[in-house]
């Protein structure tokens, strides 16, 4: 690599901010600090930009936020320009629409790519950040920013014996550039959330035999995906200004709302009209528009579930073995309380004579060996490839695989192996001058279009920043107190609903070990944007300034 593009490592550069991540969050990030003359730094692990667009490149992947509202809303010209040829764009014209994004701001210049940060440490006396990446780049900052992501630490060894499996094992989250010929192959998928079904939905027609392995049935909604032409977005693009404002104060940060009154108001008949309506929209508005005590009281939760259940028995043909393995029971959890995928005709998918149910829960996966998969009771099934659905370590790992030492050399990794805590998912208690974007404890560690969020922080980040600036002021931490209150808050928000009585990793529970609390704030992006113009215009109430 070029001297320009690559600092050496006896040379220390000094920036007023080092930003992580070159997705959704971090492209803006870097955008808002130029444009208001910060000298910035971002590195980025990946060779291009993207984010989650850039790494999820799995056969079937697609976000299941509307083209129209997965958008960046500082320039309705951009928003124009960019015209997306479906309601819900597969990977490859999301990943093509972040680079043009960064072409047209001409963001690239500000990044080290193919450069992972693996230490950060904070100088007290110097009140800045030290750098260090694994390419033997040393920087140092005032602020640090972290746009890595809420889903970007994959769970890539989860079972014992991977490395010494003949065939190829790939993760869904590290899936490589060049296509994958399934073409008569036998092949394994370990994992059924909404990744999982994407791909199993996807590469059934192609290979020789499927397996799947399925743990946790999935309660799944049909995405209706229709085509967009340039009309309908020249229409859309119309609406922009309505369209921004309106995200900004739902519950989930997508078009639609809960407007339909409480479930109590309604007869039973009038329910499944309700239900039956959002079913045929094909989003995700059945789960984030139907009815608030869907969330939070158990009779609503049984309703809505048993409605779903009977949908998706119907296309399993009533099949009581596949209903078993696929759907999940009235006293597994409740619809909504896991994250609910879209999918496109992913039940029928098992009424394929080439794909088979192996059910884990009847015998967990123990490892792999050689030639396949080897289940507790000792049966071994053969695969050519296996594919790894399995997740991330949510929320928190994006930083916790950092080497973050905030005030007395505090690790992060440390602190939240202990307790999973933050200032309103903006920053941490004990590290100063570091921001965060999807963390824990706000709405965008789970429960909200990703692009509403991620703005929304990232703009309270620079405002906070450019404020300081102004105020000739040098450090900013979240206090104790602030800290405490929050977490009190969320607390009592998350343990209003039914999501924390379900084992998922929005509680954390697919990581042995990991700090049982809800990662995402549930209280509505609306509110929570509120709470943090709030803050901000009490001239950042809740943090130490100096």
């Amino acid at each position: 690599m070029s001297a320009v593009a690559r600092m050496s490592a006896a040379e220390t550069a000094h920036y007023d901010v080092v930003v992580i991540g070159a997705g959704v969050a971090g492209l803006y990030q870097v955008y808002r600090l130029r444009e208001a003359g910060f000298k910035v730094k971002a590195f980025e692990a990946g060779s291009a930009v993207g984010g989650t667009w850039y790494w999820n490149r799995y056969p079937g992947a697609r976000f299941d936020s509307e083209a129209e509202i997965y958008q960046y809303w500082f320039s309705k010209d951009m928003y124009a320009q960019w015209k997306p040829t479906e309601r819900f764009p597969a990977q490859p014209e999301t990943e093509a629409w972040l680079n043009h994004v960064a072409d047209l701001h001409d963001l690239r210049k500000h990044y080290s790519f193919s450069t992972r940060v693996t230490a950060a440490h904070y100088d007290e006396t110097a009140k800045r950040w030290t750098v260090n990446t694994d390419q033997g780049d040393t920087v140092t900052a005032q602020f640090f920013v972290s746009c890595g992501g809420m889903l970007s630490a994959p769970l890539e060894n989860r079972f014992p014996g991977q490395v010494t499996f003949k065939g190829r094992v790939f993760h869904t989250a590290r899936w490589p550039k060049e296509a994958i010929d399934f073409t008569g192959k036998t092949v394994g998928v370990v994992g059924t959330g909404a990744t999982g079904i994407q791909v199993i939905q996807t590469i059934a027609p192609m290979v020789g035999q499927l397996k799947a392995f399925v743990r946790t049935p999935q309660y799944i909604i049909p995405m209706n995906n229709p085509k967009y032409s340039e009309a309908d977005w020249a229409k859309k693009s119309e609406g922009f200004e309505a369209l921004k404002a309106r995200v900004q104060s739902t519950f989930s940060g997508f078009e639609y709302d809960f407007a339909n009154g409480s479930w109590h108001d309604h007869t039973p008949e009038q329910r499944r009209a309700i239900y039956e309506h959002y079913w045929k929209d094909g989003s995700l508005a059945l789960w984030l528009s139907g009815f608030p005590e869907v969330f939070s009281e158990e009779e609503a939760s049984k309703d809505i579930s048993a409605f779903v259940r009977e949908k998706m028995s119907e296309r399993l043909n009533h099949d009581p073995d596949l209903i078993a393995k696929l759907v999940p029971q009235d006293s597994d959890y409740g619809f909504g309380t896991h994250r609910v995928p879209l999918e496109s005709k992913y039940l029928e998918t098992y009424l394929r004579p080439n794909v088979t149910v192996v059910d884990c829960r009847e015998s967990a996966i123990e490892r792999v060996v050689p030639n396949g998969v080897q289940m507790k009771n000792g049966t071994v099934h053969e695969v050519d490839i296996l594919i790894l659905a399995t997740g991330f370590d949510a929320g928190t790992g994006a930083l916790t695989r950092i080497d973050i030492r905030g005030r007395g050399g505090r690790s992060l990794k440390d602190d939240w192996g202990r307790d999973i805590r933050t200032a309103m998912g903006l920053g941490v208690h004990g590290y100063p001058n570091l921001f965060t974007t999807a963390a824990p404890l706000a709405p965008s560690a789970a429960l909200c279009n990703m692009t509403t969020c991620l703005q929304q922080q990232v703009d309270w980040i620079s405002d906070c920043l450019i404020a300081l600036r102004a105020k000739g002021k040098n450090e900013i931490e979240a206090t104790k107190e602030f800290e405490d209150a929050w977490v009190k808050h969320h607390d009592e928000t998350a343990n209003a609903t039914l999501i924390v009585k379900t084992d998922s990793w929005y509680m954390g529970s697919n990581i042995e070990g990991k700090p049982r609390r809800l990662l995402s704030y549930c209280g509505g992006v609306g509110v929570y944007r509120g709470k943090c113009e709030e803050v901000a215009a009490k001239g950042y109430e809740g943090f130490a300034i100096s």
